[in-house]
C-alpha cells in the first residue's frame, strides 16, 4: 500500500490507464479476428478498413508502435489479397 500522496495518485492514473488501454487493444484484437474469418472477399475488405482504422486509433494513443501497427496492417492485407485470388 503507497504512504505517498503521490504514489496513490499513480495508483488512480495507472488504473485507469491500463483500462482504456486494454479496450483499445481488445478493439484491434476483435477486429483482427474478423478480417480473418471474414469469408466473402468483399466482407473481408471491409472489414480490413475497420480493423486499420482501429489499429491506426491504436498508435494514436500510443498504445501501439506505429512500425508494429504497419506490419499487422501490411499482414491482413496480404491475407485480405490472397483471399481474392
Amino acid at each position: 500500500m503507497p504512504h505517498h500522496k503521490s504514489a496513490m495518485k499513480r495508483i488512480r492514473q495507472d488504473k485507469k490507464r491500463r483500462t482504456r488501454n486494454r479496450q483499445v487493444k481488445s478493439r484491434v484484437r476483435g477486429s483482427v479476428r474478423a478480417v480473418r474469418e471474414a469469408d466473402a472477399p468483399e466482407d473481408a475488405q471491409a472489414k480490413l478498413a475497420t480493423a486499420a482504422s482501429a489499429i491506426d486509433k491504436a498508435v494514436k494513443k500510443g498504445i501501439l508502435h506505429k512500425r508494429r501497427a504497419a506490419r499487422k496492417k501490411s499482414r491482413l492485407a496480404k491475407k485480405v489479397n490472397a483471399l481474392k485470388a
